[in-house]
């Protein structure tokens, strides 16, 4: 979601699809990602208020477009030549949040073409001190007792080259095969553009963020050839978890290890993204690309659990999952029901029904805006079915596909508690006569979830449960968790396990801007 939306300028009013955003006008901003705690603040406010109804008519994609009117950091240079506001755009810059890639874009900018200084009075060169801090980086900061040393050969070589720097946007909620197609284009044209200034130019270098590595690496399968090398940052390679969290339940509010001051920023950011599922669905379920993040049919199975809590005696407490819940007595744990499993063993089958309690999606919540009840489609149904179909197809398609000359970094840090794996839980009320069993918990009847996101479920008609999300269970960012960050191993040239930061600000962190330029410097070794 790094990437700024607005409605299209020039919408089609086409009889099968009307493009015009029903919230705000054409070329208006509808998603700008907060840039620090005080417009943080002001953004979870004015989000909150949005209605669910608001929420569907505003990310309707068929209405949207990247919006490359963001704030752009403009980077100092030593060499007397510095870009204009103008050009950065013309780049890409103002596509993406300046928070969190503004400082990325810089120091690439500024250090990738900053290689070399001349001492005039020894009259020598000398390598400039943000490379002498790279050549000098502790391999451990990227999860590795030792690392081939970056030399002043290799820098002799990368100096050679000019690294202009460009940011490419993508709408989050497509399809990422069509987002693909689009970065081809951009890419395409950028290698024209410098041929056009009579400049040599055949390929680039790609350095994604999250999402946009699973975009990249189906551009890559399109293009290898004019790919130089690509490097991934926290990619949720084998999808994550949280998606289904968030979908199913709304935004997690935080991690519980987290300090008082990062649970509140958390609070607020779950306010803009939508902290209920009646918020969440309408925009994420019947989009392509929200459900592209959820785990495929690659990710360690099974990760959707079914756990029940039953008491013998005692003092009752509230039902409050991952605690004991009865006042001095041992809860009596029923690990009842795991998915994927002998009778759901496609993942997207799961994403695709409307029958399980347990399911992905209410589709009583995926339209409140009526924009599929006169539809010839098949209503609100067939459009979740269809995205998710599209979903699984880009999954398979794609595979375990990296590019050959591929690096990848994820975080592995117990500090940012994200899924590993989902699990409802309940409490069952001591004395009651139900023998719960896989059979009645899968039959049982979801009659209602509650703005915490609690289903209630009623099972064989008689004894009712509350089924709640337990916390955060896995080593990773916050979001992508290290089973998941860890997929491309032993598919591309190096994968690196790394800690200190959250998914977010993932290049904010000094020694992952390192890495990547440490990187980037490998892969042009290999540039004949």
């Amino acid at each position: 979601m790094g990437t700024n939306l607005r409605a299209k300028q020039k919408p089609r009013l086409g009889r099968v699809e009307d493009e015009r955003n029903q919230i705000v006008g054409p070329g208006l901003p509808v998603w700008r990602p907060p840039n620090g705690d005080s417009e943080g603040l002001k953004a979870a406010k004015i989000w909150d208020k949005y209605t669910p109804r608001e929420r569907q008519l505003l990310f309707d994609s068929a209405t949207l477009e990247v919006d490359p009117g963001g704030p752009v950091v403009i980077p100092e240079s030593e060499d007397g030549y510095v870009l204009t506001e103008r050009e950065l755009r013309e780049r890409g810059w103002g596509e993406v949040h300046a928070d969190s890639y503004g400082g990325l874009l810089y120091g690439l900018q500024t250090r990738l073409n900053q290689t070399f200084g001349f001492d005039e009075q020894g009259k020598k060169r000398f390598v400039q001190q943000h490379w002498k801090d790279v050549m000098a980086c502790d391999p451990q900061r990227w999860g590795l007792r030792q690392f081939a040393p970056l030399t002043e050969d290799h820098l002799v070589k990368h100096a050679q080259y000019y690294f202009p720097v460009y940011a490419a946007g993508y709408c989050w909620l497509n399809d990422c095969k069509t987002s693909a197609e689009l970065l081809e284009k951009r890419i395409l044209q950028i290698i024209a553009s410098w041929k056009g200034a009579k400049r040599q130019c055949s390929k680039v270098i790609l350095v994604t963020h999250s999402m946009g590595g699973l975009v990249a690496r189906a551009c890559a399968k399109r293009i290898p050839d004019k790919i130089a090398g690509v490097i991934h940052g926290v990619m949720p390679a084998l999808g994550a978890p949280v998606a289904y969290r968030r979908l199913a339940c709304g935004t997690e509010p935080f991690s519980p290890n987290g300090s008082p001051l990062k649970k509140f920023a958390d609070s607020r950011v779950a306010m803009i993204l939508g902290n209920s599922a009646d918020k969440t669905t309408p925009v994420l379920a019947i989009s392509p690309g929200a459900l592209e993040l959820l785990p495929n049919h690659l990710y360690p199975q099974p990760w959707l659990h079914v756990r029940v809590f039953r008491f013998v005696g005692g003092s009752q407490a509230t039902n409050h999952v991952g605690k004991d819940a009865a006042y001095g007595y041992q809860p009596k744990i029923y690990d009842a029901l795991s998915f994927p499993n002998a009778n759901l063993q496609n993942p997207y089958d799961l994403y695709r029904d409307m029958k399980f309690w347990f399911r992905l999606i209410n589709p009583e919540l995926a339209d409140p805006a009526g924009k599929y009840v006169n539809s010839k489609r098949g209503g609100v149904v067939s459009a979740i079915k269809k995205a998710a179909n599209t979903a699984e197809t880009f999954h398979r398609t794609l595979g375990d596909y990296y590019h050959p000359n591929t690096y990848a970094f994820y975080c592995d840090d117990k500090e940012q508690l994200t899924y590993g794996m989902l699990r409802w839980v309940a409490l069952q009320q001591t004395g009651s006569a139900t023998a719960l069993t896989p059979a009645n918990l899968t039959a049982a009847r979801y009659i209602g979830q509650s703005e915490t996101g609690q289903r209630r479920v009623l099972v064989e008609g008689k004894t009712e449960l509350r089924f709640a999300p337990d916390q955060q269970d896995a080593r990773g960012d916050g979001t992508v968790p290290h089973q998941s960050g860890a997929g491309p191993g032993g598919k591309v040239k190096q994968v690196f396990a790394t800690a200190g930061y959250n998914h977010q600000g993932s290049y904010n962190n000094e020694h992952m801007l390192m890495l990547t330029l440490r990187l980037i410097t490998k892969i042009v070794q290999e540039i004949s």
